[in-house]
């Protein structure tokens, strides 16, 4: 059986932008550089952005790729609207929700995900990424996001594999060793 090859969607600029915004408002970082538009920098480290969001967005696995473009342009459209309603005027040298600052836009966000949008299951799940790209790092190998200092999993205390690879851990996770080892295990953990 031959393995199926992943895909990774390519998105314009100003999709790309939107969706790092997106991005940062759910679990924010800091700054990539001071002049950086789609990353708020309200928090200090990395975020969502910092731990790969965008490149796991595009990724064909989510199942969200292809409608990237079209999410960027209707979170762009409810930018317009809440910046109307709210009476403020956008920066149009960059797309509107990167436009709006970071209160805005969680209020915006908080909005689109209440229960009763009819378009909430949308932002739910594009939030729902983010958040995985950062907590999970579901688009790269474990070890090897690890070893490149991946802020969400840094943060979590997640440490390195001991050198044959396999993760072992000297304390217990409730304080004391619930069973002990079966006398027929064999050295990498499987039952004889």
């Amino acid at each position: 059986m031959r393995e199926r090859e992943e895909r990774r969607v390519d998105v314009g600029a100003d999709a790309a932008l939107t969706l790092e915004a997106y991005a940062d408002t759910i679990v924010p970082g800091e700054k990539r550089w001071p002049g950086d538009r789609a990353v708020a920098g309200v928090a200090a480290g990395g975020g969502a952005v910092a731990a790969g969001a965008l490149e796991l967005l595009r990724w064909d696995a989510t199942g969200v790729h292809d409608g990237l473009e079209d999410l960027a342009n209707l979170v762009n459209d409810h930018a317009r609207t809440y910046a109307a309603e709210a009476g403020l005027t956008l920066d149009e040298t960059v797309p509107p929700f990167v436009a709006l600052d970071y209160e805005d836009r969680v209020k915006l966000i908080v909005k689109l995900t209440t229960p009763g949008h009819p378009e909430k299951d949308f932002w739910v799940l594009l939030s729902l990424f983010c958040n995985m790209a950062f907590d999970s790092a579901a688009h790269l190998h474990t070890a090897q996001a690890i070893e490149d200092g991946h802020p969400g999993l840094e943060a979590m205390g997640i440490t390195k594999p001991d050198a044959d690879g396999l993760w072992r851990f000297q304390d217990f996770g409730y304080g004391r060793q619930l069973a002990p080892l079966h006398p027929d295990t064999t050295p990498s953990g499987s039952p004889a």
